[in-house]
This record gives C-alpha cells, sequence and structure tokens, in this order.
C-alpha cells in the first residue's frame, strides 16, 4: 500500500516537470516563431522599398526630383514620364507583343530542350555522358569572343534583322542544363529501367514519367529562360537595325530614353530653350513598365522556385 501511494507520488512529481518543461519549450519555440516574424517582416519591408521608392519617383514632377531628390511619397504628382514614353502607343504595344511572344515561345522550346538534354546526360546508360557534359561545362569557362559572335550570327546564319538572332542564343545556357541535370539525378533510374521493361520507349518515358516529376525542375528553369528573354536588349541591339519596326521591349525603352537625354542635352548646347524633359522620373517610369509584367509570373512558380534551386544545388 505504502509503495503504491509513494509510486503515485513520484508519478505526479513527474508530470508536473514534463508539464513545466513543455511550457518551457512552448515558450521558446513562440520567443523564436515571434523572432522569425518579425525579422522577414523587415526584410519584406526593405525588399518593398526599392520598388515602392521607383514607383513614387515614376509619378513624381522632374523639379520636385532636382529640388528634393527622391522620396517614398511625391511631393509634387506628374504623369510627364509616362505620357512621353506612350506618345507612340502602337510603338510600345508592337513592342510589348515582340517580347511576350518572345519570351513565351523561346521559354517554351527551350525549356523542352534543356529538359531533354538533362535527361540524357543523367542517364549511366548514355555511354557519351560524361564528354557531352564535359563540353557544355567548357564553354563557360571559354568563350569565342563578341567578334566571331556576330560573324556567325549575321554572315553565316543570316540572321541580321531577324528575331531568330534574339531568340535562338538564350534559348539554350549551359548552367541551366546543368541544374536541370542534378534535378533529373534525383528521378530513380529504376524507374526508367521498369518502364523500358514494360514496352515502354525513351519519349514516351520522357514525355509521361520524368516530366511530371520534374516540376520543380521546370518551373525553375522556366523562370530563368523567361527572365532572360523578357530582360534581353543586347543581341537585339547588336542584330536588329532600324529596319526593325517593333523592336523588343526592353531595347525600345533604352532607346526611348537616351534619344530624350540626347534632345536635351543638344538643346543645352545650342542654348535653344525646351520644356523640360522628365529625365530622372522617365527612367523610373520606364524600369516600372519593364518589370511590372514579369513580377506577376513568380507566384504562379513560387512553391517549385525554392525546391529547384537546392534540389539541383545538393545533387553532385
Amino acid at each position: 500500500m505504502q509503495n503504491n501511494i509513494n509510486s503515485d507520488i513520484l508519478a505526479g512529481i513527474d508530470a508536473r516537470k514534463y508539464q513545466g518543461a513543455h511550457k518551457v519549450v512552448d515558450k521558446s519555440q513562440k520567443v523564436v516563431q515571434a523572432t522569425g516574424v518579425i525579422i522577414t517582416g523587415i526584410m519584406t519591408i526593405l525588399c518593398l522599398l526599392p520598388f515602392l521608392l521607383i514607383i513614387s519617383a515614376s509619378f513624381t514632377e522632374e523639379k520636385s526630383i532636382t529640388l528634393y531628390g527622391f522620396s517614398l511619397i511625391p511631393r509634387a504628382l506628374s504623369v510627364n514620364a509616362y505620357r512621353l514614353i506612350f506618345q507612340n502607343p502602337k510603338q510600345i504595344l508592337g513592342s510589348y507583343a515582340v517580347t511576350v511572344g518572345m519570351t513565351v515561345v523561346g521559354t517554351a522550346i527551350g525549356l523542352f530542350i534543356i529538359a531533354m538534354t538533362g535527361y540524357a546526360l543523367q542517364r549511366p546508360d548514355f555511354p557519351l555522358r560524361n564528354a557531352i557534359s564535359f563540353y557544355i561545362y567548357f564553354t563557360t569557362l571559354f568563350s569565342g569572343g563578341l567578334i566571331p559572335f556576330y560573324l556567325l550570327v549575321t554572315q553565316v546564319l543570316k540572321l541580321k534583322d531577324s528575331y531568330l538572332a534574339v531568340l535562338l542564343p538564350l534559348m539554350m545556357s549551359p548552367w541551366l542544363i546543368i541544374l536541370m541535370k542534378n534535378f533529373l539525378k534525383s528521378v530513380p533510374h529504376s524507374i526508367t529501367e521498369s518502364a523500358t521493361i514494360d514496352g515502354a520507349g525513351d519519349f514516351y518515358i520522357f514525355l509521361k514519367i520524368i516530366l511530371p516529376t520534374a516540376k520543380p525542375a521546370l518551373a525553375t528553369v522556366g523562370l530563368f529562360l523567361a527572365l532572360s528573354y523578357w530582360n534581353e536588349w543586347y543581341n537585339s541591339m547588336l542584330f536588329l537595325s532600324s529596319k526593325v519596326i517593333y523592336k523588343p521591349l526592353q531595347l525600345f525603352l533604352y532607346n526611348t530614353v537616351n534619344e530624350a537625354k540626347y534632345i536635351r542635352d543638344s538643346a543645352a548646347a545650342s542654348n535653344i530653350p525646351v520644356v523640360d524633359i522628365p529625365m530622372e522620373s522617365m527612367k523610373m517610369a520606364t524600369a516600372v513598365i519593364a518589370t511590372g509584367p514579369i513580377i506577376f509570373a513568380y507566384p504562379f512558380v513560387q512553391k517549385y522556385f525554392i525546391q529547384g534551386i537546392t534540389i539541383g544545388a545538393v545533387k553532385g
């Protein structure tokens, strides 16, 4: 009887100790979670501030920017920058159409080719996988240079003043191929072998088995491809002359800002009175126009993006 009472007392003491320790753990977890939320909130605000500053400056009068600098809240509202950019709406809408078209087509085709390449290079039964992988990696260390590249596109391929001169070079990237290859290594090769035994061909296995399991990698690589096409302006400047009416959006905005700056500087050098051109707010307005649409694409691939990056980085 006495032993039962003592055991009950000890059990009660242990239970109270466990409850106390559990409360301490709960409190520490709450502190950690609250600290994480606060730090994340601060970092979010710091990341949003530059975008808010750009949007605010694009709607600020040029004279106010000159006198007071940039601010989160415009001191004097003005839409002159957007009015100047959209003074030829047909041109900018055409540039938007060209950029959207190249982004969609280039991303779709490039993603399919990169996925096929990565799948082939990670298969252990492909005898040339190491040699081809080294060849792809070698191109990240050395290149032929700008002049051979320009001669290849214009003289050999005859793509001067063609959108293909902009579309094709961005379609394949060694880094994206390596990323895709490393991700697809996480797919067990036994699945491919089982499908082969059941009579499935390589292309059927790739479409029906590999691609559905590679959504994180496809979303990650697709986002990088889309960004590269959307932000492209250098190849457009090299290969698209004035004969091309509708140039990609980034090049159009780049030329618009440079033309406005040239007009202002030429007028100032010749002592010709000219209406103030909102150069600073115009630069910010071009940034809003250029980055605004592509930002909305990120939430659709966000849940796959981090997973694709981490798996592609860890797998060797």
